[in-house]
């Protein structure tokens, strides 16, 4: 038998203009879920998804997604590992992986001046066979900047990278968010040192529900996250970030 399981239930969530989101939570509360519904990939059974103006149903979806800006680990593989990383972003301007299309001047030059600002000029023509973690991360950024997004995702952009790579991408991340003409950013994460300045509101996710949603310096508390991840947990905040400990429990040896 068959049974219906909710994956996600009572969400409501707005983005305006101006404001950089996080979206936070343990593995298995809706991170993924709420990405799949928002980029078309996981239809609602109730209630309704608008985005950038649009509402999921009344729209075409595969013209809005071009609108919106996707960067995720799980992308890599969909990349040909002799393709270079100035195809790699032009690509972006036709939605497709694979450049197929005829590539103007001007688009090249587009591209170009991208790769100046994803700060990846010197890889223009090294192949993505020979990028590392980071690098692939950044030249994704730039081939979703390359479709003029108003809005990018990142889903869980540091995974896999080493410590030192990890504060170099955050670090750019930041530098992106505070750029007044940039598309407003989406972090989805389960690290709270990844939560850089710039970002200023947090949605937190737990079994599928919204915990909490708004302003991060209101919401981020050792109490809130303790419920979050489930586990009791203490917060604090150097410099604008966010660090968490996770508290020693007794542990009982039969």
């Amino acid at each position: 038998m068959v049974r219906d399981n909710t994956i996600l239930d009572r969400v409501d969530w707005r983005v305006e203009r101006h404001q950089h989101w996080v979206i936070l939570g343990a593995n298995g509360s809706g991170k993924t879920s709420l990405l799949r519904a928002l980029t078309g990939y996981l239809p609602p059974t109730a209630g309704d998804i608008a985005m950038l103006g649009e509402t999921y149903g009344r729209s075409d979806w595969r013209v809005l997604r071009t609108r919106v800006g996707l960067v995720s680990s799980a992308l890599h593989h969909m990349m040909e590992d002799n393709e270079t990383a100035l195809k790699a972003v032009l690509s972006g301007r036709f939605a497709q992986f694979g450049l197929w299309e005829a590539v103007t001047p001007a688009q090249t030059a587009e591209a170009l001046r991208i790769l100046r600002q994803i700060e990846c000029t010197a890889l223009r023509d090294r192949p993505w066979g020979y990028l590392s973690q980071g690098e692939r991360q950044r030249i994704l950024i730039g081939r979703a900047l390359m479709a003029r997004p108003r809005l990018l995702i990142l889903d869980e952009p540091c995974a896999g990278l080493d410590p030192v790579a990890r504060e170099q991408f955050l670090r750019f991340i930041e530098r992106l968010a505070r750029r007044p003409s940039g598309p407003a950013l989406v972090l989805v994460t389960h690290h709270t040192e990844e939560i850089t300045p710039s970002f200023s509101h947090v949605l937190i996710l737990k079994a599928g529900g919204v915990l909490g949603s708004g302003p991060k310096e209101t919401l981020l508390s050792s109490r809130m996250l303790t419920q979050a991840f489930g586990a009791p947990v203490t917060l604090h905040r150097e410099r604008g970030r966010y660090y968490l400990t996770v508290k020693p429990t007794a542990e009982i040896i039969a």
